[in-house]
């Protein structure tokens, strides 16, 4: 009975011994001592239920079921070395890809310098990078459409790990001539008499704020009848005087808020915390792997805004 047990070395035997015409030769550049290339090509016959090869005192031969075999092994070294090859090249990151996502203000404010640290070092990996609300970041990681994600802790689902890398002070965002505008900090009395433009509730910070909420802070947000999907346009409904928002430190330092006020709550001090979620049980690839700690050195290293601090 014929069984499909061929290895390469096999295959490497047969046509190095076909081409050179010589079990010496061939034994001498593969390596290998002649009853060792011997061997290989006995197996190899046996496995193939066929003489490959005709040998002489003088010479070796290849014969017709050998000739009609030898390309097509030739073929499968070729294929199989090139395999090996990109493999190879992916572990020493000379080539491959890496797929991940962040919050808007992850994405604007720490991702770039990470970015180009890594593409320093690994200039042909290809980067993909998503910003998108953060219970869609959660499921992008748990549906393997990317390797990691950088947010908050939106749903603390148990098939992911969240490993924090920064932490952030929530205040209150308004107007530069707004009447609390020269103040250094605001209490959280102060939103009940004010008119909230809020994110929407498929977004982590807005999720985080109905957990202040239930813990008992003053904070109505059932009555809220303003709300935007994205920073950007929250920041276009505060500067046109339709009220203000809560947002972490990070979120309120991007472009989009560059003429408004960040104003810091107290009594007490609330922080969001930023994470790496990666999924549980899911190796990363030497390339996502590698960007990973290019995002944990540019936030070690990098001068972070007011009231975020790092925890990486």
């Amino acid at each position: 009975m014929i069984t499909n047990n061929i290895s390469i070395r096999q295959l490497q035997a047969f046509v190095r011994i076909a081409t050179t015409g010589s079990f010496t030769r061939a034994a001498e550049q593969l390596h290998l001592t002649q009853s060792t290339l011997t061997a290989q090509i006995k197996q190899l016959e046996d496995q193939a239920g066929l003489k490959l090869l005709d040998r002489t005192t003088r010479r070796v031969v290849v014969t017709v079921e050998g000739e009609r075999f030898l390309p097509v092994a030739e073929r499968l070294i070729s294929d199989f070395t090139a395999a090996i090859n990109d493999l190879q090249s992916r572990a020493e990151l000379q080539q491959g890809q890496v797929s991940l996502a962040g919050s808007p203000s992850v994405v604007t404010r720490l991702l770039p310098d990470a970015v180009k640290m890594f593409r320093q070092q690994h200039p042909a990996i290809h980067i993909h990078i998503r910003d998108d609300s953060a219970g869609s970041l959660e499921r992008r990681v748990l549906d393997n459409e990317v390797d990691f994600a950088i947010a908050g802790n939106h749903s603390q689902q148990p098939e992911l790990r969240y490993q924090p890398i920064l932490k952030d002070r929530y205040g209150m965002v308004l107007p530069s001539g707004h009447k609390y505008a020269d103040r250094e900090q605001l209490n959280w009395e102060s939103i009940a008499r004010e008119p909230l433009v809020l994110l929407s509730p498929d977004t982590g910070i807005r999720a985080q704020l109905e957990r202040f909420s239930q813990a008992g802070l003053p904070l109505e947000l059932g009555n809220t009848t303003l709300e935007a999907t994205n920073p950007a346009g929250l920041a276009a409904l505060i500067n046109a005087q339709l009220g203000v928002t809560l947002l972490p430190a990070l979120a309120a330092d991007t472009d989009s808020f560059a003429s408004l006020r960040f104003i810091p709550m107290e009594a007490p001090a609330q922080y969001r915390e930023i994470c790496l979620i990666t999924r549980r049980g899911r190796a990363l690839s030497p390339a996502a792997a590698a960007l990973l700690e290019a995002v944990r050195t540019q936030i070690t290293q990098a001068a972070l805004p007011r009231w975020v601090e790092s925890l990486a």
